[in-house]
């Protein structure tokens, strides 16, 4: 795909989200953000601060675009592993389902019904959580899924609906599982204690420079699955192919390269 295209990006307040809409703009895209806060750098015209179980809102912002990145989503488990009771409810009925599951289908119901040529959906590594933990490493993307917890069943559920909808309506849709771009501090200080998380680490510039070479490959298949990592710091646990085949994408951070994290 040429330069100039239009880009709608959903959860564009986030970590990614805001290293997503940077890059691209940078790269001259026209960006809008669809988030429930307002997205830095963008103008308000540029933004719509709405709901993803909001279909009207979606479908709207939708209509024009030639690609969506859904990044939005309720970002893990309340806890994990759960405690006991009284203390062990999840998040699943009230913000899993609804962000994550009915946001993910009002996305992929407004590429639809827009005809939005290319749709990347955001996944992660917590969809093949045992042969994360325990290798054989570098994980193949054929590798089958084996989820964490509830969050991660949120993400097969998207995986397996992109792949049923660029089958079922002609849409091209690009997964990708993302690595561990720190949000907190204490996301930060999870990663400095364990290898495993410095290899699979996403630094905001390559998630910056992921996207830009999503929206900017020529061609893709109608549905393919990727990783995307920073440079891994100690042993490669993702295999990066077919990334760079398909999108040139190559990461340039190793952990702690911008790893800072800032507010919400």
């Amino acid at each position: 795909m040429s330069q100039g295209k239009r880009v709608l990006v959903t959860g564009s307040a986030g970590r990614i989200g805001q290293a997503a809409v940077q890059a691209l703009l940078d790269a001259g895209h026209t960006v809008t953000g669809f988030d429930q806060r307002p997205t830095p750098h963008l103008p308000e015209s540029a933004q719509v601060l709405a709901s993803l179980t909001d279909g009207s809102a979606i479908t709207t912002a939708a209509r024009g675009q030639d690609v969506i990145i859904h990044l939005a989503a309720t970002p893990d488990d309340a806890h994990f592993p759960r405690p006991e009771p009284p203390h062990d409810q999840d998040n699943f009925l009230d913000a899993l389902l609804p962000n994550n599951i009915v946001g993910t289908y009002q996305v992929l119901e407004a590429a639809r019904v827009g005809r939005v040529p290319r749709l990347v959906l955001a996944s992660t590594g917590q969809v093949i959580w045992d042969a994360l933990q325990h290798g054989p490493w570098p994980i193949p993307t054929t590798v089958a899924v084996s989820p964490r917890y509830w969050y991660a069943c949120t993400k097969v559920f998207l995986e397996a609906a992109g792949q049923a909808y660029a089958a079922a309506h002609g849409l091209s849709v690009l997964v990708v599982r993302l690595g561990w771009c720190p949000r907190t501090k204490q996301d930060v200080d999870a990663i400095s204690k364990g290898e495993l998380w410095q290899d699979t680490y996403l630094s905001p510039g390559d998630a910056g420079r992921f996207f830009q070479a999503a929206v900017a490959a020529s061609t893709l298949p109608p549905y393919a699955l990727v990783y995307a990592t920073s440079r891994p710091r100690h042993l490669s646990r993702h295999g990066l192919e077919p990334a760079p085949r398909l999108l040139g994408y190559d990461p340039a951070d190793t952990w702690p390269a911008g790893s800072l994290p800032i507010d919400g």
